[in-house]
């Protein structure tokens, strides 16, 4: 009895030791990943000044106009020395520019993040119910444009926009963004792994198509579905190649073009626009975060 008490303790350890461990390493990336956010976030409440006077050589340049060396480090502060609104109220009162290029963002993403949804629900059901070669080949194509990073695609769109005479209007970003085959290939994953038991009973009670996609597919998709429409929010509210190359009037880049031209005379601004441009992204995370994770962990339909 004593050995196995023991053994027990000697075992509970052990666990508690390997659950320290595996927590000292979570809390250290944790802090890494989360230092940027936290910063952008409370240098968004500094002036103008004290952002100049803490990071100010990052930004200077020489005389001819190239960078400098910094032979200071750089003063990271956590908590301004007075905390000021003027960035926010430059952003959201006084300059109108900086909410425009946020509507802008959100006019591109939402229909392209519905429309992709709806397009990737259908698809997935077709390619689930459907067999034979030629659908083997669609998807194995569906594969294959998803495996090319977007720039690869741009020059085609872009000649096919040119053709369409769609450039410099929303088309020529909701266009490719909708057939994009992102959605499509992770729902048809998932989607194939709902039980086919519950389909064939589903057709002997007399159950049609459209009974079985909107009755037992699409409900236990649901948490898929979730995560999917996270992943494509974040990547298109994240685009810079697609606005610069087929939207050439300014007036209609979003607010991730803008966020990347901004000069070195406002980089207070960049802080408040940031944070701000972060809003959206950090909601959807947050209120979506139990179904991102498993609709990635869990890769079926119904839970054991």
């Amino acid at each position: 009895m004593k050995k196995t008490h023991k053994t027990i303790s000697r075992r509970k350890r052990k666990q508690l030791i390997q659950v320290c461990i595996i927590t000292f390493f979570a809390v250290i990336f944790a802090a890494i990943f989360l230092t940027p956010i936290i910063l952008t976030i409370s240098n968004s409440f500094m002036a103008q000044s004290e952002i100049n006077a803490n990071y100010g050589a990052i930004f200077s340049k020489s005389e001819k106009g190239g960078k400098i060396f910094i032979s200071e480090l750089v003063n990271l502060k956590f908590i301004p020395d007075m905390i000021s609104f003027n960035q926010y109220i430059t952003v959201l009162l006084k300059s109108p520019a900086y909410l425009i290029k946020f509507w802008n963002s959100v006019i591109l993403v939402l229909p392209i993040l519905f429309f992709q949804l709806a397009v990737a629900v259908f698809a997935s059901y077709g390619f689930t119910r459907t067999k034979g070669k030629i659908k083997e080949i669609i998807f194995f194509l569906y594969i294959i444009l998803m495996l090319m990073p977007y720039q690869v695609t741009l020059v085609p769109n872009y000649m096919v926009s040119t053709w369409l005479h769609l450039i410099n209007t929303n088309w020529a970003i909701w266009l490719p963004g909708i057939a994009s085959p992102f959605a499509v290939y992770l729902l048809t994953k998932f989607m194939r792994r709902v039980p086919s038991s519950f389909i064939e009973a589903a057709q002997i009670d007399g159950a049609g198509e459209w009974q079985i996609f909107s009755k037992i597919c699409f409900p236990l998709c649901k948490s898929c579905l979730y995560s999917v429409a996270i992943l494509v929010f974040i990547d298109y509210w994240n685009m810079v190649e697609q606005p610069l190359i087929l939207l050439s009037n300014e007036e209609m880049h979003p607010l991730s073009v803008f966020l990347s031209q901004i000069n070195k005379n406002e980089t207070g601004l960049a802080f408040a626009i940031a944070t701000i441009y972060m809003v959206p992204g950090l909601l959807v995370f947050l209120y979506g975060e139990d179904y991102l994770v498993e609709g990635i962990m869990y890769q079926g339909g119904v839970k054991g």
